[in-house]
């Protein structure tokens, strides 16, 4: 008898999605679901052993993924021959080959399972199930991230058309819903995205977050979250110590009134090189919150040591999804600064701010991060 759901993750993203999807599932359907954790480009801690006692999870596994760059038989697959015929048999070559490596490394049957989540098919994993010829759900990275960068138009640029029907051929590989076997592409806002793509399926994440019980939020907040006891009296304490207070007069009447100062989160990247990351993450700090009580939550592949960098701000330890502390009672932001995070789904907030594009030309050439204006 077939299992019944297997999500593949590589972020912690990835996981919250997969947690939230499973949430909103009748009671008697939870419980049944595989998680995998891809290890290639993220490092979860302990979060397997916290996935696996929510009792949303049949089984939590580690995937030690790997990228291409770990086959050398592999690179010559990436050399220009200056001719898109040969170009095309090489990458066939490559496309079958790169499955065909990744399979000592998967540590599941996936033919296992009725539905197969994937989230990232760029990866590795992608071309692995294609190999095999399993079917699988394609979910995107990040909140609207096709919209900033649509990574299969832009890795496919030029002849794009004849490259997209190699792939539903199985020919070639190309991700997010223009492989053979993706049966859909689940995005959560069709409209904002440029480019169309027949697999796209529209699933808001507003309504995914709806649809859990209060009591899951609690839940959540256990799977991701080692000790949320620290992250608010990190709070506490900052408010305590840094509440200076400003007086002004009132009515004219010489009353004195005391003003807290404004809490603004700072959500940070792995941005640039790490000396320009610095200058552009103090930058933002003078330029739209120097008056402010600062919280800086580092991304967790940010690998910038902003506690020692940035120590007269509160930096919020632990790696976990942003979204998380919508669901940690008595936490609330003045404003939230992102650069390319997309600060939709933060609710507890006042105001967000997204830097963007414009913003990310001060501190690196633009052709790196305006990608889509490429394709």
């Amino acid at each position: 008898m077939r299992k019944e759901r297997i999500y593949v993750c590589h972020t912690f993203y990835h996981v919250y999605i997969a947690v939230l999807k499973e949430c909103n599932l009748p009671m008697e359907k939870r419980g049944g679901a595989t998680l995998v954790l891809s290890t290639m480009s993220n490092d979860f801690g302990n979060l397997k052993e916290r996935a696996q006692k929510c009792g949303l999870f049949e089984a939590v596994l580690e995937y030690h993924e790997k990228e291409d760059t770990y086959f050398p038989q592999l690179q010559k697959y990436h050399v220009d021959r200056g001719n898109i015929v040969v170009n095309m048999l090489a990458r066939m070559k490559y496309t079958k080959l790169l499955g065909k490596l990744q399979a000592s490394f998967v540590p599941v049957d996936f033919k296992e399972y009725k539905d197969v989540y994937v989230f990232c098919d760029s990866d590795p994993i992608g071309y692995y199930l294609s190999y095999k010829k399993i079917y699988y759900h394609a979910l995107e990275d990040g909140l609207d991230c096709i919209k900033y960068y649509d990574t299969a138009r832009y890795d496919n640029r030029g002849h794009f058309e004849l490259k997209a029907k190699l792939a539903s051929w199985n020919w070639i590989f190309i991700q997010n819903g223009y492989g053979k076997y993706c049966l859909d592409m689940e995005v959560n806002n069709i409209s904002c995205l440029p480019y169309p793509c027949k697999k796209y399926i529209e699933k808001p994440r507003e309504e995914l977050v709806a649809g859990i019980r209060e009591e899951d939020k609690h839940l959540i907040v256990e799977v991701f979250m080692e000790n949320v006891d620290a992250l608010m009296e990190q709070i506490e304490k900052k408010q305590e110590k840094d509440i200076e207070l400003d007086t002004v007069t009132q009515d004219g009447m010489g009353n004195k009134v005391e003003q807290k100062k404004s809490k603004v989160l700072l959500l940070t990247e792995p941005l640039c090189d790490l000396q320009t990351r610095e200058r552009l993450f103090r930058d933002i700090i003078q330029e739209y919150a120097s008056d402010a009580q600062v919280f800086i939550k580092p991304h967790p592949r940010d690998v910038l040591d902003y506690k020692a960098l940035f120590d007269d701000h509160i930096v919020i330890e632990g790696k976990f999804p942003m979204e998380v502390m919508n669901f940690i009672p008595g936490i609330r932001w003045n404003k939230v600064i992102t650069v390319f995070t997309v600060p939709d789904s933060i609710k507890n907030t006042d105001e967000v701010l997204f830097l963007g594009e414009d913003f990310m030309d001060k501190y690196e050439a633009p052709e790196l991060h305006r990608q889509n204006e490429s394709i």
